[in-house]
């Protein structure tokens, strides 16, 4: 399972144990009989590779992300190098794999299915009323199409 983990500027303790037990329990894998959705990381006894991913927390200004939201560097590589540690003790610590914090890594993953999902602590998840994806607001609405005017 590869998972990429963007951490919030308001992330706890508690959203880290929450994301722990969510990835060791979720039913993502095919059972012996390949019915889908049966079976877990530790029932099938999978390695896990986490990756630091800062840009999950971005947000846009007009046509720029912006990262205010995620959490900051030196603080961030401490929550993520004690989310590495929780997982590795709720798990098998051979089990779970990770790259290095903060460096330009290139990963390749094959997607099967492709089965891609995302996991957010229920104290950061978006506002019922947000639309997945399009999280621009009125104001940048308007910024763009006076933007796209300007240059007609």
């Amino acid at each position: 399972m590869c998972v990429f983990i963007g951490i919030s500027n308001t992330d706890s303790k508690k959203d880290m144990e929450y994301i722990v037990r969510k990835l060791l329990s979720i039913k993502l894998f095919d059972d012996e009989s390949e019915k889908r959705w049966k079976k877990n990381v530790l029932e099938r006894d999978f390695e896990i590779l986490c990756v630091s991913q800062f840009t999950l927390y971005n947000t846009w200004k007009g046509t720029k992300p912006d990262f205010h939201h995620a959490m900051p560097g030196d603080k961030s590589k401490e929550f993520y190098e004690n989310f590495l540690q929780m997982l590795k003790d709720a798990y098998k610590p051979d089990k779970v794999k990770d790259g290095k914090f903060a460096a330009y890594m290139q990963v390749s993953i094959q997607n099967d299915g492709p089965v891609t999902f995302e996991i957010e602590s229920p104290a950061n998840l978006p506002d019922p009323k947000e639309r997945r994806g399009n999280n621009v607001t009125k104001a940048e609405k308007k910024e763009i199409q006076e933007d796209i005017v300007d240059k007609v």
